[in-house]
């Protein structure tokens, strides 16, 4: 069987992990080890954070339906949810913070059925 040089894969492979790190600072960008590195780093990183972004977005869902609330004369967001719950209003937090947000005409009229 032949002899196979691998240069040609190994310089390809090492081409892609540096132009992936291009734009990060230092050594990160220019040294194939170190930026193989920063790369594995970023990837679990990018993971963890892609998780919790849904759990940012349903605390700013919720403060600004809390405030929201509280200019509707509602005690508080808690409250407010149970007696959604109870009135059997399926309606997730991310609309109720758009309606509170864009439509506080509609997020009015849902406090007032609630209440």
């Amino acid at each position: 069987m032949a002899r196979v040089k691998g240069g040609i894969m190994a310089q390809k492979r090492r081409k892609n992990v540096l132009e992936r790190a291009k734009g990060y600072r230092g050594v990160r960008s220019k040294k194939e080890r170190y930026a193989h590195e920063a790369l594995l780093h970023a990837g679990k990183y990018a993971f963890a954070h892609r998780r919790d972004k849904k759990t940012d977005f349903r605390q700013l869902w919720i403060v600004r339906l809390n405030a929201a609330i509280r200019e509707n004369g509602l005690a508080s967001y808690s409250t407010f949810i149970a007696k959604l719950k109870k009135q059997g209003i399926v309606l997730d937090r991310k609309v109720l913070a758009q309606f509170a947000a864009e439509h506080p005409e509609i997020f009015t009229r849902i406090t007032k059925k609630v209440a």
